[in-house]
C-alpha cells in the first residue's frame, strides 16, 4: 500500500506533536524544521487536522498547535483518514468482468487488513517507537 505524500507529512507531523504531548502549543515551524518537513505544506495539513478534531491551534504569542487528545487516543487511521479520506476504496467499475471483481475484491480484503493495522496503532505508540530509534535501540521504523 503506496502512501501519500500529504499523508507521510501528516503522520510523521502528528508524532512530532505526540512527543510534544503536556508541553503546550507547539510552533508549526519549529516541529517542521526539527523534522526536516515542509512548514508551508504542514500548514495545508493543518486545516483537514483541525477539522477532524485531531488538532488545536492557538494564534499570537504563546501560540501554535497541539494534539487535541492524548495521543493514546488518536490512531494513525484516524490521521490519514482526516487527510486523505477513506482508505482503500477504489473506484467501482460497472460491468467489470468477473476477473476484474476478484481482484476488486481481493484489493479490498488487503486495504481492510491495513486499515486493522492503523486503527490498533496510536500515535503514542509510534511516538514510543520514534523514540527508541533515536536512543539507538532496534525499533521499528515509522
Amino acid at each position: 500500500m503506496k502512501g501519500t505524500a500529504k499523508g507521510r507529512y501528516g503522520l510523521q507531523f502528528m508524532v512530532g506533536l505526540a512527543l510534544q504531548a503536556g508541553r503546550g502549543p507547539v510552533l508549526v515551524e519549529d516541529l517542521a524544521r526539527s523534522q526536516s518537513l515542509p512548514p508551508k505544506f504542514i500548514r495545508v495539513l493543518l486545516g483537514p487536522l483541525k477539522t477532524a478534531g485531531l488538532v488545536k491551534a492557538q494564534r499570537g504569542a504563546g501560540g501554535g498547535c497541539e494534539l487535541a487528545r492524548h495521543p493514546t487516543r488518536i490512531t494513525a487511521l484516524e490521521v490519514l483518514e482526516a487527510l486523505e479520506g477513506r482508505l482503500g476504496t477504489g473506484p467501482s467499475e460497472p460491468g467489470a468482468s468477473v476477473s476484474a471483481c476478484t481482484v476488486r475484491e481481493t484489493w479490498l480484503q488487503a486495504a481492510e487488513a491495513a486499515r486493522a493495522v492503523l486503527k490498533a496503532t496510536t500515535l503514542a505508540d509510534l511516538a514510543a517507537r520514534q523514540q527508541a530509534l533515536e536512543a539507538g535501540s532496534h525499533g521499528y521504523a515509522i
